[in-house]
């Protein structure tokens, strides 16, 4: 229990230390910006003493010395810039971004139970920055109050936590009525957990009910408001500012727990279809008055769990500006390393998206916007020469249609050179398609392992492995990457991913006595189609497709199903544009909402399938990965026409 009780206060401490980190990186973004503003630059500059003091205080209480340390010296400098002993330059909003990343990298560090990086050097930065601040006692740096220092003990019960009183809000509470100077977990003899809390305020404290505390004599080393213990009610709810008012209104759960949630909803999704099959066999033996009562009560069966379903996956998505936040910090660092001048503009960060590919998306989309700086924008004399403006543009952006979220890198550089890939890739020894390359061509060369556009690494990109493991994880999340770049303009990586992974909507085809699941987001459209229709080019089907035409792959052929051919059937347009490609199925029958589960074993796993799902009446279906059957076709064509544009134009 009491294990239990301490690792869920560490996991409390994480999740509070990314609100006030994610907080510390907002106001960062908007110090350099308000310089002509004083008022709004001491705003700026309040937030962020606000959020380094919260970080001390609350490593302080998990004895995690080099963040609180840190943050204590973050402070500092900022305490000296409100004094008026220093100015906000350059140099000081790099000292404060490096160690905003500094303090991330400690307790990621301690999350992981890996080394703690060194705080020293930032330390002496700090020293040389604001030597007076750092300098002065403690007690000196600010004019004070009389203030009074109280000892407070709490030590949790079973009654209290049931009642939803435990530590954070406890912390909570003392921080409303005063600052919190101390922290500390204490394990006592009979190996029960309590916390201590060393709280100064220039009010009495009257938590006798929950706290045992007493009186320090010590000189103060905060001044805070004056606030009557008695407006302060345990009831989270009740707090009057706007601040309390929110936390009141949201709970921290673990993401394994919305796992095990979503699991239990995938158990009803597959007990739903069965019993929409066994009623479906009953049917003819029910007097129609009662089928229609079955029926109306398993169509609202049906609707509930739909909402349930819906409801849950709100719950799992989270905005994707937890990706984009963290990226004005990389352009601004590389920036300065290259010397480049880069703006980067940040579109949809409203935009949601499931937490778990949030999580797993973080590196791609990092490494994208590295390889804009270092690949993509020029330096300022090459893009004057140009008929550019000195400074470039890198654009990250995301949208969301249907069941898919959109997430696009752009920018406004040189563009990727296709015959420069070609040479690149030849020499690494990679086979490379003959004739003029395409985007899709040009895509598959730079995410080859091995392939790299520069001839030395650094630090932002040329390792030969980025890109490549880009596109491995994307397609992992069942998305797709493509690229559209024009050399001296530009260029565009465009990330498509599904909004959840666990259940989806799909469509069932039929071939033969199979039953396939494609992914109704993935279908543009669905068709019906003669065998008249097919024509034969190479060894390879199409058929004729809006003024153009459409490569055809059967899953009979795929998949090695006999069976005779049907004279007409459903084809599933998968794709757009030249990318697009034709699944032909016997028979379309029907819409299901599917539990997808994904082949994690190797030596089972086969191209062009994703994963399986249950249909309720005992029959495994395998899902298709209509990417995964692109790049089949796409493999094919290139080996029979010698380069996809070849094959593009005989479609065309």
């Amino acid at each position: 229990m009491n294990d239990e009780l301490f690792a869920g206060f560490l996991d409390d401490y994480y999740a509070e230390c990314e609100e006030h980190l994610a907080g510390a990186r907002a106001a960062l973004l908007q110090l350099e910006s308000v310089a002509d503003q004083p008022a709004l630059q001491r705003r700026v500059i309040d937030e962020l003493f606000r959020f380094f003091h919260s970080l001390k205080g609350i490593s302080a209480m998990v004895e995690l010395r080099p963040a609180e340390q840190l943050a204590h010296g973050l402070e500092d400098y900022l305490r000296a810039v409100r004094a008026g002993e220093t100015a906000v330059t350059a140099e000081g909003v790099t000292l404060l971004i490096d160690g905003t990343q500094l303090i991330e990298q400690i307790v990621g560090a301690h999350r992981l139970k890996q080394e703690l990086p060194s705080i020293d050097p930032a330390i002496a930065r700090i020293a040389r920055m604001a030597p007076e601040a750092v300098r002065r006692p403690i007690a000196d740096r600010e004019p004070r109050d009389q203030n009074q220092r109280w000892k407070c003990s709490f030590k949790p019960t079973r009654e209290m936590l049931a009642q939803g009183i435990g530590v954070d809000r406890i912390r909570r509470r003392l921080a409303e009525v005063g600052t919190i100077v101390e922290a500390s977990p204490t394990i006592l003899p009979d190996a029960s957990i309590a916390f201590t809390f060393v709280v100064e305020t220039t009010a009495a404290l009257d938590l006798k009910a929950v706290l045992k505390y007493e009186p320090i004599e010590v000189e103060p080393l905060e001044q805070h408001a004056a606030v009557d213990p008695d407006q302060v009610p345990l009831n989270d709810g009740d707090a009057g500012s706007s601040t309390n008012v929110g936390a009141s209104h949201v709970v921290r759960v673990d993401l394994t727990r919305l796992d095990e949630l979503m699991r239990h909803v995938g158990d009803l999704v597959i007990s739903r279809a069965r019993l929409l099959d066994s009623l479906s066999k009953v049917e003819r033996h029910v007097p129609a008055a009662e089928w229609r009562d079955t029926q109306e009560h398993a169509t609202a069966i049906d609707r509930q769990l739909r909402s349930l379903r819906e409801g849950l996956m709100r719950v799992r998505l989270v905005p994707v500006g937890e990706i984009f936040r963290r990226m004005p910090f990389v352009v601004r660092d590389l920036a300065r390393e290259t010397g480049r001048r880069v703006t980067l503009l940040l579109q949809g960060q409203a935009t949601e998206i499931d937490k778990y590919l949030i999580e797993r998306m973080m590196d791609p989309v990092l490494h994208l916007v590295r390889n804009a700086v270092s690949h993509g924008i020029e330096p300022p004399e090459e893009r004057i020469q140009r008929g550019k403006r000195p400074e470039g543009t890198i654009t990250l952006g995301a949208s969301a249609a249907g069941e898919l979220v959109t997430i696009e890198i752009a920018d406004d550089g040189r563009g990727v050179d296709a015959e420069e890939v070609a040479a690149r890739a030849q020499r690494a020894g990679l086979p490379v398609p003959e004739g003029t390359l395409d985007s899709a061509a040009v895509l598959a060369l730079l995410c080859s392992p091995g392939f790299s556009t520069k001839d030395d690494a650094d630090r932002a990109s040329g390792r030969g492995v980025g890109m490549a493991v880009v596109k491995d994880t994307v397609e992992r999340l069942s998305g797709t990457i493509a690229l559209d770049s024009e050399p001296g303009q530009g260029t565009r990586f465009t990330i498509r991913l599904p909004l959840t992974l666990a259940i989806a909507d799909a469509l069932l085809g039929r071939v033969g006595t199979e039953f396939f699941a494609v992914p109704q987001s993935a279908v543009r459209e669905a068709i019906e189609v003669t065998a008249a229709e097919v024509r034969q080019i190479e060894g390879h089907e199409i058929i004729p497709y809006r003024q153009g035409s459409l490569a055809l792959v059967r899953l009979a052929q795929l998949f090695g199903i006999d069976g005779v051919p049907p004279a007409r059937f459903h084809v599933f347009v998968i794709g757009s544009g030249a990318a697009a490609i034709g699944i032909a199925v016997d028979r379309i029958v029907g819409q299901r909402e599917i539990v997808v589960r994904t082949i994690v074993d190797p030596l089972v796993r086969v191209e062009g399938v994703s994963g399986a799902t249950d249909l309720g009446d005992g029959r495994v279906v395998l899902i298709i990965d209509p990417a995964a059957l692109a790049r089949v076709v796409k493999r094919r064509t290139a080996r029979s026409f010698g380069s996809s544009s070849e094959w593009g134009r005989i479609r065309a």
